[in-house]
């Protein structure tokens, strides 16, 4: 049976091209959406883009006829503008306030209300990314639902990088002997990725145990390469650390994604990786260091102050680690060494978009805050010998439009999975203290 679908503005604003994802079913924008589109159709940010992306779509589409009297999508189902909301006053007498979300729920409930009578009834579902409206459509006796055709995974198919692996310890002994094992001598009935991790553990229930890695063709488990020598004087502490640091110091896997809680030395091991590449080794010619500039709601530009000194606040977690990793001893240090080195570079996303970055060790920090189109611009910018490292937690969000599942971050770790190029740890262990552990796990 058909549907009704009306849309939040968010949902616009999330994905312009959720005007196709529902099927042959019937689309419905309240006029108040337009206005609300039109407010942000200015902005210089993803909302901006959306924004626009979406006035440009439905202007294409009243080439077919009128909007509010409904035009056919290619993939058969209805798109209309819907004017009407007479039930506004049973929602205005149930949450009282005339805002634009009140008046998307009164279309919903009108279209709910006529279908009561209707001689062949349609489900009408509310389609938002709010969850108080989401709330506020249950209060009125209406279907609501999360946008969700965007989401290539469920929260319980995370990819994680790893597996543990219970085998006859005959198998552990032989990879120990020929230092490399079949991925078909293990039978195994998942597919395993390009540069993923394996630990063997013995079945019968011994210590004995082997930790492995997939090859880039994806036919042999091989040791990993690194012993586990301190990097500029960080030692992996558990084997999640240990892998990370595999795939960081890999000069053949240009892209390697992280994710996992606050203190599991995420950031403290991407950066211990890059100034040993870039000070070091000399493989790279800058250690470039980004991250988005959300909480603040606007550009940085708002803030007084020169550059610096306004992204200083939201750049001080990787000072911080810098301060770590150079063992500084009194305020002001890590500047004047950043300064006389010149090869370290610490900026807000806004100032990376549209450059063309070669021969960089690039870390991308809380990456989860990054939409699908904005995890693309920056990857896309990678310029010939650079390699990327983007990282983040997938629990903890602040953009407003996104979600474990939907952001950035999550997005580019399954789409890259499977490519010899990339690779990709989850971080489980609190390492920062004891402390800082059980406050995560507990709070």
């Amino acid at each position: 049976m058909k549907k009704i679908f009306v849309l939040d503005t968010n949902v616009l604003l999330h994905d312009p091209q959720s005007l196709f994802s529902f099927d042959d079913n019937e689309i419905i924008i309240p006029a108040v959406v337009l206005e609300e589109i039109d407010s942000k159709k200015r902005l210089a940010d993803e909302l901006g883009r959306n924004a626009r992306t979406v006035s440009r779509l439905l202007d294409k589409m009243r080439e077919q006829g009128h909007l509010h009297e409904g035009i056919i999508l290619p993939n058969g189902g209805v798109l209309k503008v819907e004017l009407n909301h007479r039930s506004f006053i049973r929602v205005q007498e149930m949450f009282g306030e005339m805002s634009n979300d009140n008046r998307i729920l009164a279309v919903a409930l009108n279209y709910h209300m006529e279908q009561q009578n209707a001689t062949e009834k349609q489900d009408v579902v509310m389609v938002s990314k709010d969850v108080l409206v989401r709330i506020k459509a249950d209060v009125l006796g209406l279907q609501a639902q999360d946008y969700l055709s965007d989401r290539i995974i469920d929260s319980s198919e995370f990819y994680t990088g790893q597996w543990t692996l219970h085998v006859h310890p005959s198998v552990i002994d032989e990879f120990y002997s020929y230092r490399f094992l079949s991925v078909n001598h293990l039978q195994l009935k998942q597919k395993l990725n390009p540069n993923e991790f394996i630990i063997l553990r013995d079945e019968l229930g011994t210590s004995k145990s082997a930790l492995l890695k997939v090859s880039q063709d994806g036919n042999r488990l091989e040791p990993l390469y690194l012993s586990n020598d301190p990097v500029w004087g960080i030692t992996a502490r558990n084997a999640q650390q240990r892998m990370a640091l595999e795939l960081l110091l890999n000069d053949d896997i240009p892209l390697v994604t992280l994710s996992g809680k606050a203190g599991t030395g995420k950031t403290l091991l991407a950066l211990a990786a890059g100034l040993l590449k870039v000070e070091d080794d000399h493989k790279y010619k800058k250690l470039l260091i980004a991250r988005p500039v959300v909480p603040m709601g606007k550009d940085i530009g708002y803030l007084p102050g020169e550059k610096e000194e306004k992204l200083r606040p939201w750049m001080q977690p990787i000072y911080d680690n810098l301060e770590f990793l150079f063992d500084t001893k009194k305020a002001g240090d890590i500047d004047k060494i950043l300064m006389g080195m010149g090869s370290i570079q610490v900026e807000a996303l806004t100032y990376i978009r549209g450059r063309s970055i070669p021969g960089q060790f690039i870390i991308i920090d809380e990456a989860q805050n990054l939409t699908k189109h904005e995890v693309k611009t920056i990857v896309s910018r990678v310029g010939e010998g650079s390699k990327i490292v983007l990282m983040g937690d997938p629990g903890q969000i602040d953009h407003p439009y996104l979600d474990s599942i939907s952001n950035g971050l999550t997005h580019i770790v399954e789409r890259f999975k499977q490519e010899n190029i990339s690779g990709h740890m989850t971080l489980e262990k609190g390492e920062r203290s004891k402390l800082a552990q059980q406050a995560a796990d507990l709070l």
